[in-house]
């Protein structure tokens, strides 16, 4: 039997078990965020209130020490909690992720005792976070960055233009790469923490998208937006390291996005099969259902066990790089394959909204393309095994 989650310290609490963490995450996804999952979907809105909750109930900060207002758990805890709220709405499922795997674990890392104390506890009660790499002709080739940060006085002055920045109109604190020195390549990236609200910086275009559609992928422009040297995350020409250091976890968060939303479009098969009658049976009694069924749970359980290893592995402080990559591509080809046999067993009802595989196909394409494509961890684990 789970329990229920009250806050931080009951996730602490929780976090000791962690298959009674996970149920309990999910029992909380299942009851909250199911009944409003195709509104938002529709609406390519997440209701506020549903990211307080998420805010009050410890899951945006959960890596964040208790000493500052977080939970004080594991990023092995992350990807329990990312993969249990994307069994549901893998829309909310990123909203977590980035939080807390890219911009907190940056944060935790690379920030000044001042830049925790500061930021932290706002991060893990009421702040959501963003992370800012992208641009029109950076994609792949992350560190091709045209966004400029001139030094000024005391501080650095940022004009540029990001794209598909994801919690862009939600997030309060956004962690900026830009480069210092473009005649330093890679060299000259720096990451920079801006607040909402500073002058010369605002929130663009959102993007209409295929998929996650609750999560917000924004547009961001900076002209001339100043922002003081405390700011810098890390060091100057530094940016770099953040950037992959940070994603090489980020893609770990995504392949449990990916492994959670697997495993809902399953359960969701597993039912419905089981109620579907032709020939005066339910379909689940045809041995041609029942082996499309197993090869689909086998996807999934292999592609959770590749995400809990990497996941061990980081915390462990062991090596990781590729098997991050193995399990980010295992995950998002699983997702799209299980979702695509879901339709398949839905037949005429897979393909409506009334029916909610058709979301979790659509929302299945973007495990593919962001925080590093499919081709791009191939490269990695290639290299690797290359020396």
């Amino acid at each position: 039997m789970t329990q229920t989650l009250t806050g931080p310290a009951a996730l602490t609490r929780l976090a000791e078990d962690e298959a009674l963490f996970r149920d309990s995450v999910y029992e909380f996804a299942d009851k909250e965020i199911r009944p409003l999952s195709r509104e938002m979907d529709e609406h390519a809105k997440m209701p506020r209130e549903l990211i307080d909750k998420l805010f009050e109930l410890g899951m945006m900060g959960i890596e964040v020490p208790e000493s500052h207002a977080g939970a004080g758990a594991s990023f092995f805890h992350s990807v329990l909690a990312v993969e249990s709220l994307s069994r549901v709405d893998p829309a909310v499922g990123v909203l977590v992720d980035v939080q807390n795997t890219l911009v907190i674990n940056a944060v935790l890392r690379w920030g000044t005792e001042q830049i925790k104390h500061r930021y932290l506890p706002r991060l893990a009660s009421s702040v959501v976070g963003a992370y800012c790499l992208s641009e029109a002709g950076s994609g792949s080739d992350a560190f091709a960055l045209t966004t400029r940060a001139v030094e000024r006085g005391d501080g650095y002055a940022l004009t540029g233009r990001k794209l598909w920045i994801t919690n862009g109109n939600e997030a309060d604190l956004f962690i900026v790469f830009a480069t210092v020195d473009p005649d330093a390549g890679y060299r000259g990236i720096t990451a920079f923490l801006v607040d909402r609200g500073t002058p010369g910086f605002t929130v663009g275009k959102k993007e209409d998208k295929l998929g996650i559609r609750a999560s917000s992928t924004c547009e961001l422009l900076f002209e001339d937006c100043v922002v003081p040297k405390s700011a810098v995350l890390g060091e100057v020409g530094k940016g770099y390291k953040v950037a992959i250091e940070t994603l090489n976890e980020g893609r770990i968060g995504i392949g449990a996005q990916m492994v959670g939303l697997a495993q809902g479009a399953l359960d969701h098969t597993v039912k419905y099969v089981k109620d579907r009658r032709q020939f005066g049976k339910p379909i689940s009694d045809f041995q041609g259902v029942q082996f499309q069924l197993a090869r689909m749970a086998i996807e999934v359980e292999t592609a959770r066990l590749l995400v809990y290893n990497a996941a061990r592995l980081r915390d462990a402080g062991l090596p990781f790089l590729q098997e991050a990559a193995m399990c980010k591509i295992v995950s998002s080809e699983t997702a799209e394959s299980v979702t695509s046999m879901a339709i398949n067993l839905f037949g005429g009802y897979g393909f409506v909204k009334d029916y909610p595989v058709e979301k979790l196909y659509r929302d299945a394409k973007i495990g593919q393309i962001y925080e590093g494509t499919s081709n791009m961890q191939l490269m990695t684990i290639a290299k690797g095994l290359l020396g």
